[in-house]
C-alpha cells in the first residue's frame, strides 16, 4: 500500500489545446506544469519499479471553504448551520481523478489502464491537499 498526501488546491485535468502556425497544427497540454508539480511532491513515496498489477486508486480532494460557509461578526471563525460538508461545484471529480492518475503514471504505474478501481472523493476541510491511496485490487 502506498499512501501519501500533497498539500495545496486539488487541480483538475485541463483539455489539451490544438494550435494551427501555417501548415503545421500541433497539440499542447496545458496542465503539464501543474502535473510535473504535483509529481514532484509524490516522487518520495514512488515505488521502486512502476507498479503493473491490478490497483484501486482511492483520491481524497479537500477544498479550502469559501468566506460564505461562515458567519459573520465576533462568530466570524463558525460554520453556519447550512455549511455543506461536501464540494459540489467545480472542478469535476472525474477530471480530478484524470490529473492525478496521467502526472503519476509511467512513476508510480507503468499504464494507468492498470487501475481497476478509482474512488474520488471531494470535501471542504481547514487546509486543502489531495490525498492519495493506491493498494493492489482484490
Amino acid at each position: 500500500m502506498i499512501s501519501f498526501t500533497v498539500p495545496g488546491n486539488p487541480q483538475s485535468l485541463k483539455r489539451h489545446r490544438t494550435f494551427r502556425r501555417g501548415n503545421f497544427t500541433g497539440q499542447y497540454d496545458p496542465s503539464k506544469a501543474d502535473k510535473s508539480d504535483f509529481l514532484a511532491m509524490a516522487m518520495q513515496h514512488r515505488p521502486d519499479v512502476p507498479l503493473s498489477c491490478p490497483l484501486s486508486v482511492e483520491i481524497n480532494c479537500c477544498f479550502p471553504r469559501p468566506k460564505g460557509h461562515y458567519r459573520t461578526g465576533k462568530n466570524a471563525h463558525l460554520l453556519k448551520d447550512g455549511a455543506p460538508g461536501w464540494h459540489t461545484g467545480r472542478p469535476d471529480a472525474d477530471n480530478l481523478g484524470k490529473f492525478v492518475c496521467d502526472a503519476l503514471n509511467g512513476i508510480f504505474w507503468m499504464d494507468d489502464s492498470c487501475i481497476c478501481l478509482l474512488t474520488i472523493s471531494k470535501g471542504y476541510g481547514p487546509v486543502p491537499y489531495t490525498e492519495v491511496t493506491i493498494t493492489a485490487a482484490l
